[in-house]
């Protein structure tokens, strides 16, 4: 065995750590995946050898190879391997790897339930830590519901690191488990009162994100909060309480009142920015719909706007970017306090950061209004000129025009300027992506503003006549699509154009065959329109010529069209040219053709509504999601073509792939060669040249044209007006207005001595130039009226948060609690299958008796039987539990009122008006009497005497067994209850019981969990808790504390309530057991006052306190057994000692099972009348033990141990529990 150890020593100096490991990978950079593989292969090897330290450190350099983007989830089963070790270091790298690696759907998760509970319930802070850490990372809901008692409990730890981290990870919990909310919010609620600041912070973020989504669950908690908003310094705790009132406010107006002072102080008094921002959010959100019935939220929102103010001027661009858009939401309901930094906002246009800019932008579209919108836009386009970046001129071209067409046209006086500044921005220099938007806008206004269209129509055909010399320019700005517009809009009103034999020639240019096909289409459509026009205008002339010379000009250009590259365009010039060629045989005739040709286009379009399409009503017996024809059959012919894709995306992405060698530009330039010399010699290839053809008839036709304008200045077309002129105008107007309105205030100073203020920033109503008509968007027949197929439902893990966290908790709603497996011999089970069948046929009998007695009964009529029905439903449906239910609600509902009103008691009118009302009747066996002849008091103390006895049996039912280490338990047929909970003291006010727990890791430590129970309708809080330390054990207190002081409890009582709190002892000896004295001290603090109470107590600690339950599973069951075999014949446990007892009848499962349970033993083999059990202390002692069923009921009990004082205290144990 040592030359065995040697080797292992030797061979773990040459094996790679993860320095080697990444030493390695540096130095292969161009072999590295052969050099990885190679190390994988070497990790493997690692991980079958049974020294933990080198599996730790193989699992060590997998966690580096998983972060580079190799998969181990091959490993899972030896990662558990090392988090189950019991060092702490190997502990931690296993966990590590588990929380990369492990997600929900890792098979092996379910095997390391009872490991992490082990960890959980470690006296080692750092061991549950690390456990809590690593579950975070990869809880599903089987562990969640598995482990959430022991959650539970660590909130209730000594230790506030550990309760911290509890209280944490109960969030996850609570997410994967919904069901444990409700039992576990209690004790999270208790939480937010913790002494420790850490803790207390912990709890306040997990129920904030607990009501992020679903606040009125946690309305009931706003007094605790606004509590800790009030005497809290933390100002990360205070940011998320602030959070949570802005939640809460909306659903309860009263708290806005509440929130004024202290939120006003903390904006007056913070130096935090992010505090500050938090609190103006808050007023924001929480004053917005109940801002106008709480006084003194028009206060408090100026302050918010002056303080934003300051953000805004400040340096810092993050603060800069919070004020605007803590800015924009104020307006929304506050827009005149906003509107007075108008100048403020301005300047941010200028700012270099992008973001601040276009959040400018976007205040600006919210403080826009009749008197400022020309003065507005007019700063806007001058930033369009200046600006440089593509994005934020697109966002500037957006933003202006979305500022004008909100709200249909809302804030537009005057369509005349709102035209010329569409038709200015399509000639600013620069690209831009939304020609397209112009466009529609163009179309908009002229369809829907009547009396815009002769001056849409005419501004647009003096565009498309100066086409030619703006073409360039608009290609070059991407405002082709304004070329669309112009062209519908003058065909579409061609009546209203002054000259339309004019705009037919500048539509016929060469140069148009070089715009998009739409827009050709779009030409050659209108062109006939306007050609309609103008034959009517001739025929009314009697103007023959005129008529005939427009229809050859049309028939010599249209024949252009014919040779276009777009079919649609070829088509549309086709019928074009069939139409005018029998025009032209009619006016040879001489006959009128203009009313005949006209009734082609009569008639509006009116628009299609957008989502027309979708509300089409399916019809009968359609279904859209079945096949038309046969589905593909998936065969084995396209299994390549899947694999090809991925083929492609592991050869580009896989962490495994050779890097690509960067090429030098000798080598781009070779290549570059090479294939202009292989494009040159195939013949094949389409060089880049001009085509022959119809693409050189543009030059052939009018050379003059040829040339295109390429001027950086754009030129001025004459019939565009400017909207300076419209701007001038407005500005003219509006001094008029205030001119006027100055010598009406002096008119009435005159005739009144008191006046009428009349505040400046009063809106005046300006009556529009332009009428507005909305047209109806036609819509299909049958189509439905709402909106509701476009909104689709996600899987969102809150909902099932979404529950009544007020009213008491039912039998069904407890946490699951770990039970150990059941051993029955196959005649217990016989045993147990009959008794149950003898209970079915029991029921079946009752059942039948009861059916006789109720055919018995006599009837009375039908009359009768429907009242008592009706009862008997009522009588269901106030069960106790819904009663409690209720009332519980009620209670809660009226402590948030009563915090909430600022009068303290109720006056006396509305007292008497409660009592006031009409008398109930409560109807008896049919026979109806007034509520008031029943004493009540009496029957409330009764309600309340039975709720105390009741609530006394359910706690004696709920006691079990909650040792950690216990991992078999043995129960006869006959359900034999135990606890291990013994009582440590108890007075007229609090009972106490305990239980010790102890670890193998822990030589010298046990804990102590203490069961603190409430008798009193009052609350006990500030509890402490005092052992006198003796020679051999000590209470092991927190910090430098003297051996003299208190250890407090972290937890308050309420009434009638129980709690669960751990306690240390360090024990140096564990042979003997243990006597101390020890004090509870408490206050009570009931209506009137608060007195400090206390309760002496002996604590006795036997010697069982101090052994371990050795546990192991049926696998190693053999395996123990041999081992067991080998410690009673190797001479180890020389002491001796018997003890024959009366078992008065107990058969020996039973006594199996008692001695099991209290003594932590655990059996290893039992044959027949006898059994064998073993037991270790905490210091490696053993403990032996052979049961034996003797003769007359005796049960002799023969023992085992490697020390002779601990043997003789356990014998005298196993004889009290035998006799007992």
């Amino acid at each position: 065995m040592a030359l065995k150890n040697v080797k292992r020593s030797i061979d773990r100096i040459f094996d790679k750590n993860l320095q080697d490991l990444v030493r390695g990978i540096r130095n292969h950079k161009e072999n590295e995946v052969n050099y990885i593989s190679q190390c994988i292969d070497e990790i493997k090897v690692e991980l079958k050898q049974e020294n933990v330290a080198v599996k730790a450190n193989a699992v060590n350099k997998l966690i580096y190879l998983q972060m580079l983007g190799y998969d181990i989830s091959w490993a899972a089963f030896n990662i558990i391997e090392v988090m189950s070790s019991p060092k702490f270091t190997f502990k931690r790298i296993g966990y590590l790897a588990a929380s990369q690696c492990f997600h929900s759907d890792t098979d092996v998760l379910m095997l390391t339930t009872n490991m992490i509970r082990k960890d959980l319930g470690s006296q080692n802070n750092f061991d549950a830590g690390i456990a809590i850490n690593g579950l975070s990372c990869f809880m599903t809901t089987d562990l969640a519901r598995d482990l959430a008692n022991d959650i539970l409990a660590l909130m209730s730890s000594i230790r506030p690191y550990t309760r911290k981290r509890a209280v944490l990870i109960s969030y996850k919990i609570f997410l994967c488990y919904p069901e444990a909310l409700r039992p576990a919010f209690p004790r999270l609620k208790e939480k937010l009162e913790d002494p420790d600041s850490g803790v207390q912070s912990a709890a306040v973020n997990v129920i904030c994100e607990l009501a992020r989504k679903n606040p009125k669950n946690y309305l009931s908690l706003a007094p605790i909060f606004f509590k800790l908003m009030t005497s809290s310094t933390n100002n990360w705790v205070l940011i998320k309480i602030i959070k949570l009132f802005g939640a809460l406010t909306p659903l309860e107006p009263r708290l806005g009142k509440k929130l004024i002072e202290p939120l006003t102080n903390l904006i007056h008094n913070t130096s935090a920015m992010s505090l500050l921002y938090e609190c103006i959010n808050t007023v924001i959100q929480g004053m917005q719909s109940h801002g106008s019935s709480i006084q003194g939220s028009q206060n408090l929102m100026k302050l918010c706007v002056q303080k934003l103010r300051i953000l805004i001027e400040d340096s810092d661009q993050n603060l800069k970017y919070l004020g605007l858009l803590a800015m924009s939401r104020i307006l929304k309901t506050h827009p005149k306090a906003v509107q007075s930094h108008k100048d403020l906002i301005l300047q941010c246009l200028d700012d270099k950061d992008e973001s601040i800019r276009l959040r400018a932008l976007d205040l600006l579209f919210g403080m826009v209004s009749k008197k400022n919108l020309m003065e507005i836009i007019k700063k806007l386009m001058i930033h369009v000129e200046k600006t440089e970046g593509t994005q934020y001129r697109d966002e500037l071209l957006s933003k202006i025009i979305e500022i004008c067409s909100q709200n249909n046209y809302q804030y537009i006086t005057n369509f005349e300027w709102y035209i010329t500044v569409l038709v200015e921005l399509t000639r600013m220099d620069g690209a831009s992506r939304h020609g397209s938007l112009i466009s529609s806008q163009l179309l908009d206004v002229a369809i829907r503003v009547k009396t815009i269209r002769e001056f849409a129509a005419n501004q647009m055909a003096a565009m498309l006549e100066n086409a030619h010399a703006i073409s360039g320019q608009l290609r070059r700005n991407g405002m082709q699509e304004v070329l669309f517009a112009a062209a519908y809009i003058c065909g579409e009103f061609a009546e209203l154009i002054e000259k339309p034999d004019s705009l037919i020639h500048a539509m016929l240019r060469p140069r148009v065959m070089t715009l998009p096909a739409n827009i050709q289409c779009v030409y050659l459509q209108n062109i006939m329109k306007v050609f309609a026009i103008a034959l009517i205008q001739a025929e009314e002339e009697e103007d023959n010529e005129r008529a005939l010379n427009l229809t050859r000009v049309l028939l010599e250009k249209l024949s252009l069209f014919l040779q276009s590259s777009y079919i649609e365009v070829q088509e549309r010039a086709s019928s074009t040219l069939s139409i005018l060629k029998y025009i032209e045989k009619l006016q040879v005739k001489e006959s009128l053709v203009a009313e005949e040709f006209s009734i082609l286009f009569k008639g509006e379009l009116n628009p299609v509504a957008p989502k027309a399409q979708r509300k089409v009503p399916v019809p009968e017996g359609l279904d859209l999601d079945a096949w038309i024809n046969d589905p593909p059959s998936s065969s084995e012919d396209e299994q390549p073509e899947e694999e090809f894709p991925k083929k492609i995306y592991d050869e580009l992405y896989s962490p495994t792939r050779e890097k690509r060698k960067e090429m030098s530009p000798e080598e781009i330039k070779k290549r570059k060669e090479e294939r202009l010399q292989e494009q040159a010699s195939n013949p094949h290839y389409l060089m880049n040249k001009a085509a022959d053809g119809y693409q050189k008839l543009d030059a052939e036709v009018d050379p003059g044209l040829a040339g295109e304008l390429n001027i950086s200045v754009p030129l001025h077309v004459p019939g565009l007006p400017s909207s300076e002129r419209y701007l001038r105008m407005e500005q003219d107007r509006q001094r008029r207005a205030q001119a006027e309105k100055t010598v009406k205030k002096r008119h009435k100073k005159r005739g009144k001595k008191k006046f009428v203020h009349v505040s400046e920033d009063e809106e005046e109503d300006i009556a529009p130039t332009h009428a507005v008509d909305i047209v109806q968007e036609e819509m299909p027949e049958g189509a439905a009226k709402t909106d509701s197929e476009n909104e689709t439902t996600k899987d969102d893990p809150y909902r099932a948060l979404d529950m009544d966290l007020d009213s008491p908790l039912t039998p069904s709603e407890t946490l699951p609690r770990p039970r150990h497996h059941e051993v029955r011999s196959k005649p217990d089970e016989e045993k147990v299958v009959k008794e149950k069948k003898q209970k079915k046929k029991h029921k079946k009998k009752e059942v039948k008796k009861h059916k006789k007695k109720s055919r018995k009964a006599p009837t009375e009529s039908l009359l009768v039987e429907e009242p008592a029905n009706e009862q008997v439903s009522e009588v269901t449906q106030n069960t106790p539990d819904t009663i409690e239910k209720k009332e519980n609600k009620a209670e809660a509902k009226d402590d948030l009122s009563f915090w909430l009103s600022n009068s303290d008691a109720v006056s006396a009118p509305e007292a008497a008006k409660k009592v006031e009302g009409p008398e109930k009747v409560v109807q008896v066996n049919g026979i109806e009497e007034d509520e008031d002849d029943h004493e009540v008091a009496p029957a409330k103390e009764k309600k309340k005497h039975k709720k105390k006895k009741d609530k006394k049996e359910t706690k004696k039912h709920k006691k079990k067994h909650h040792n950690v280490n216990d991992t078999v338990e043995m129960e006869a047929s006959s359900n034999l209850q135990l606890s291990s909970y013994k009582l440590l003291g108890e007075n007229k006010e609090i009972k106490l019981e305990f239980e010790t727990r102890s670890s193998s890791r822990e030589e010298k430590k046990i804990v102590v969990s203490c069961l603190f129970e409430n008798l009193t309708e009052n609350h006990i809080k500030n509890i402490e808790f005092n052992i006198l330390d003796t020679l051999n054990t000590r209470l092991v207190r927190t910090g430098g504390e003297n051996s003299h002081d208190a250890v407090p409890i972290p937890f308050s009582l309420p009434a009638l309530s129980r709690n669960e709190c751990q306690l240390q002892l360090t024990a140096s000896s564990v042979t003997m057991p243990q006597r101390m004295r020890g004090t509870v001290t408490y206050m009570v603090q009931d209506q009137e006052h608060t007195k400090q109470e206390k309760l002496d107590f002996k604590l006795h600690l036997p010697c069982s306190a101090y052994l371990v339950t050795t546990p192991f599973s049926s696998v190693f069951l053999f395996s123990f057994s041999n081992h067991f075999t080998k410690l009673l014949t190797s001479g180890d446990v020389p002491d001796k000692a018997s003890v024959k007892v009366d078992s008065k009848g107990i058969p020996l499962d039973h006594v199996l099972q008692k001695l099991c349970f209290f003594l932590k033993l655990s059996v290893v083999e039992q044959v027949g009348d006898s059994a064998s059990l073993y037991s270790s202390s905490i210091q490696h002692h053993h403990i032996c033990l052979l049961v034996k069923a003797a003769a007359n009921g005796f049960i002799s009990v023969d023992g085992k141990s490697n020390n002779a004082s601990l043997l003789s205290n356990i014998m005298d144990q196993a004889k009290e529990i035998v006799q007992g």
